[in-house]
């Protein structure tokens, strides 16, 4: 994988560039759109190519292996062909469901102890059975086996905790060495920089996480309910320490004014489930601001849902219509509304990138940020 960056804001810490990978090239800053069990809920592949333009996806490396299981994904030949997906794709290890699955799971140094949430049986992940799990699965960039902590966290559990996720990069880094890719092609190791949002934790997992010299660096434990300036606070200590050549993966970010101010604090890479989960509630992003577009005051408002979308279906329904697809709990209700933001995301990501190149990106930011935080 190499990264190669074309263009930096003024006064910001916002760069535009490049990663190349093995399925294709990624356009920075970019965000991910998330296929937690092989799928993006609601949007065929050749939607997520033609009209969303994802140029990477997500898979969930639990989920995965839980259903359909790493036999079935060996036999089809990686996630890509499943899947039918000829793009990058990037799996996360885990960790996560070691955050999410509180109740089910036991941590110990020598790994984690989940309870399925699907028949309960009891797995074991280790750091380097993430990493063997996740050759099979195939994706471009996989990330290391960590915890994420919750948000509030008390400062020693959070010290420790970032310790054991330090050594279990190291554990994962071995592994990556000492294995290699089932399907032809190189994959990526992303560390993670953890520490809750204690600075002096931050600064020491970044400076740990950039001395590892991996290709991409990436940021967890962030966006887990704590104030939106701490986790600008928090990014920002870390990616001035983190490594400039390299691309920055600021994970589970999150809202449009979150994506951009991110980008400005010298972040590459994101992905939530947001734009997607709550499409799926009938919750609309636009330039103009959010849309809830349940409420009765859309009832009989005939005018399209975004006519500035990329979207067809966005320029092409309107939004009592789509009012009345909620109402009677239409399946097509989810897919309009999945596929317009998406479309969306990946068109202000697209758009920052434009303004970073052209230069304008600082003063284009401030009034965007307004824009599309404000409720319609």
């Amino acid at each position: 994988m190499n990264f190669s960056i074309e263009a930096k804001s003024k006064l910001t810490k916002a760069r535009a560039g490049t990663i190349a990978t093995a399925h294709g090239d990624i356009p920075t800053p970019i965000f991910m759109p998330v296929g937690t069990q092989g799928t993006v809920k609601g949007v065929h592949q050749h939607e997520l190519r033609e009209v969303v333009n994802a140029k990477i996806i997500l898979g969930n490396t639990y989920h995965l292996y839980i259903r359909p299981g790493t036999e079935v994904l060996e036999m089809a030949g990686g996630l890509h062909k499943f899947i039918n997906w000829e793009r990058p794709i990037l799996t996360d290890s885990g960790g996560y469901q070691v955050y999410s699955l509180a109740g089910r799971r036991k941590i110990k140094e020598e790994g984690v102890k989940f309870q399925s949430h699907v028949d309960g049986r009891y797995l074991f992940f280790s750091p380097e059975y993430a990493i063997d799990v996740q050759r099979k699965i195939g994706a471009d960039i996989i990330m290391a086996f960590d915890e994420c902590t919750p948000y509030p966290c008390d400062y020693r559990y959070a010290r420790n905790s970032m310790h054991m996720t330090h050594r279990w990069l190291k554990r994962c880094i071995t592994q990556m060495e000492n294995t290699e890719s089932l399907y032809g092609y190189n994959q990526t190791l992303a560390p993670i920089v953890q520490g809750s949002t204690y600075k002096d934790l931050r600064m020491e997992s970044a400076q740990f996480i950039a001395d590892q010299d991996q290709d991409i660096n990436a940021i967890g434990g962030l966006s887990v309910g704590e104030p939106h300036e701490e986790m600008y606070a928090m990014t920002d200590i870390v990616t001035d320490i983190l490594p400039i050549e390299k691309p920055r993966y600021l994970m589970g970010v999150g809202l449009p004014e979150n994506i951009l101010e991110s980008i400005a604090l010298g972040i590459d890479m994101m992905d939530c489930v947001l734009p997607s989960r709550n499409a799926r509630h009938g919750i609309l992003y636009t330039y103009d601001g959010v849309i809830n577009v349940k409420n009765e005051k859309w009832k009989e408002d005939f005018s399209a849902i975004d006519e500035n979308s990329l979207a067809l279906t966005s320029r092409l329904h309107t939004k009592a219509y789509l009012r009345h697809l909620f109402k009677v709990s239409e399946l097509l209700a989810a897919q309009i509304a999945t596929l317009h933001n998406l479309t969306f995301f990946l068109q202000l990501v697209t758009d920052a990138r434009s303004k970073i190149i052209e230069g304008t990106f600082d003063e284009w930011k401030t009034v965007a940020v307004k824009n599309v935080s404000r409720r319609l």
